[in-house]
């Protein structure tokens, strides 16, 4: 395991989150992935997603929301 999936960071929340917590979820860009991890949770599991594959998951989700 290479050090960008190692120590992922800094972490961001998406603008749609607002500030009254609820469901969100914060991501890490590294180089080559990008991690994602429950905000609620954060010392829990983070999954880990090739940059291509993320960019085509975050794509799908804007043109079918």
């Amino acid at each position: 395991m290479n050090a960008e999936h190692k120590q992922p960071g800094p972490w961001v929340k998406s603008s749609y989150s607002g500030s009254g917590g609820g469901d969100c979820v914060e991501v890490a860009a590294a180089p080559t992935v990008m991690h994602v991890r429950d905000s609620k949770l954060p010392n829990l599991a983070t999954l880990t997603f090739q940059a291509a594959h993320w960019s085509a998951l975050t794509n799908s989700v804007r043109h079918h929301a």
